[in-house]
């Protein structure tokens, strides 16, 4: 099981390349990862905030990295992004249980969740309610589902 960290100081460039290596994981063309790179960019501003995480591996190598941001009065689960290596390990559960308490530690009620069709079952799993389906942030005429988590009880309202 991984430990969770905040990111650090120009890490930014390692973690958006983490972030584009579990995107392509899916399959997704080399035109739709094109299009998904502004999306996906982790920003050294957000490090600074102390908004990003990065999950350790038991060899002290990064294995995921989740940000949350702003959506208003809400929390955005930003970014969240596993290395296709370790993907079933139980990284993914920490990185989102790490967010849910850094949203908590922030003042937020209630964090949202745009979410890649892949990753939709998942954050069910954690107890996100699922809402509607939004347009893409990055792919034109794409939608995905958009879900919230309910800060307060740690399950979805």
């Amino acid at each position: 099981m991984a430990a969770t960290r905040p990111a650090r100081p120009g890490e930014a460039a390692g973690l958006t390349a983490l972030c584009l290596r579990s995107k392509a994981h899916w399959g997704y063309d080399a035109e739709f990862m094109q299009l998904c790179v502004p999306s996906l960019t982790v920003e050294e501003q957000s490090i600074a905030e102390g908004r990003v995480l990065v999950a350790i591996d038991g060899t002290g190598r990064t294995a995921g990295t989740v940000s949350v941001g702003r959506d208003g009065d809400d929390a955005e689960l930003a970014l969240m992004f596993v290395e296709p290596a370790a993907m079933g390990g139980g990284t993914g559960r920490q990185l989102f249980e790490a967010a849910v308490a850094l949203a908590r530690e922030l003042g937020y009620r209630r964090m949202t969740i745009l979410a890649d069709v892949n990753a939709a079952p998942f954050y069910e799993r954690m107890g996100a309610r699922f809402l509607r389906n939004e347009p893409s942030d990055a792919i034109p005429g794409r939608v995905l589902p958009f879900y919230e988590y309910d800060l307060t009880s740690g399950a979805s309202s």
